[in-house]
């Protein structure tokens, strides 16, 4: 009980920050569709599991113009018994489409892609919940059984010589989604956590990380925890809600007026933010503060970071729901970008 109980701590300090929706329009891959595939699945080894609880997502590639890699990494599942689905990149007859990974109680269909690490084409191998914790198989994961007890070791017979990291097309995948893998898809489930669109954001903004630099060998393919924001600064960009459309002129044209409104409130509550610490950071270096002092103010810094990220997500998601057609359904999975 009390290792639940620790738990159930651990994930609610966590899901401060795990409700950050990142708008898509900030990876630019909504309504792209790229005529160059995506290179091959790096090989690289998988960091240590940082703790219980934690789910491993594997990295993946993700355009902005170009590919660039967002590294594997640990993250803390946002709720008891949810599993995440990889996303993936899929032939659309045009050109390449990504279809968004997501958090659910079943795993979905992620292409056939063989991720790796429990991840080989369909479901997941890599663990299961069970009693309210989640168990890992070690003979797949890399867990310190010293300090992770709920551990059982299965081995999994796969063939992991194929690297392709996209379905249909030329040299693509061949594989469609079962009925179980159908049937997530439409489950409600959750997008990515916070978490997980910092840790994408990060690694856009690393020139390493682009194909042309690394030439599908990128320097960091996987990292213990994800990259999350400390400062304001180094957030996604305030996420942009969907343009209304009910069908009513004058009352769409009331909701992006709210809309607007709302986002250059959270811009401005950033920029005050980012300004109040860099206030800080700079009465720090006159005092000659000690490397202690300075660890403490960039924990509160990110603790203050990530409680703002947080207060706007939900601020978006209210506005949202009241701006919701009557009717609307919840969120759905295997949306292309």
């Amino acid at each position: 009980m009390r290792d639940i109980a620790h738990m159930r701590i651990v994930r609610s300090l966590l899901l401060a920050i795990s409700m950050l929706v990142l708008s898509s329009a900030a990876f630019a891959q909504i309504g792209v569709s790229v005529s160059i595939a995506p290179p091959e699945i790096p090989v690289y080894d998988q960091p240590i599991c940082p703790g219980d609880g934690y789910i491993w997502t594997p990295g993946y590639w993700a355009w902005d113009g170009e590919y660039y890699w967002v590294p594997g990494t640990w993250v803390m599942a946002p709720e008891v018994g949810y599993l995440w689905t990889p996303g993936y990149w899929g032939w659309g007859g045009n050109g390449f489409l990504f279809y968004d990974g997501y958090w659910g109680p079943t795993v979905g269909f992620y292409g056939g892609i063989n991720y790796g690490f429990g991840y080989f084409g369909h479901g997941y191998e890599g663990g299961r919940w069970q009693g309210g914790h989640f168990f890992y198989n070690t003979s797949i994961n890399h867990v310190d059984e010293h300090s992770i007890h709920n551990v059982y070791n299965s081995r999994v017979n796969v063939n992991s010589g194929n690297r392709v990291s996209y379905n249909g097309g030329n040299g693509g995948v061949n594989e469609r989604a079962n009925s179980q893998e159908e049937a997530a898809a439409h489950e409600r489930h959750n997008s990515p956590v916070a978490a997980q669109t910092q840790h994408a954001y990060s690694a856009r903004s690393n020139p390493q990380q682009r194909v042309s630099a690394n030439h599908g060998a990128p320097p960091v393919a996987a990292t213990p925890r994800p990259n999350v924001a400390s400062h304001p600064k180094e957030l996604p960009p305030v996420e942009r809600p969907t343009a209304p459309n009910t069908g009513n002129a004058t009352l769409d044209q009331k909701y992006q007026k709210q809309q607007a409104s709302v986002v250059a409130k959270q811009t401005q509550e950033r920029q005050n933010l980012q300004q109040k610490q860099e206030n800080q950071h700079q009465q720090l270096t006159k005092q000659n503060a000690p490397p202690q002092r300075v660890q403490q103010v960039e924990q509160q810094h990110q603790q203050q970071t990530q409680q703002l990220a947080q207060r706007h997500t939900q601020q978006t998601q209210q506005m949202q729901q009241r701006q919701q057609p009557s009717g609307g359904g919840g969120s759905r999975g295997g949306q292309h970008r």
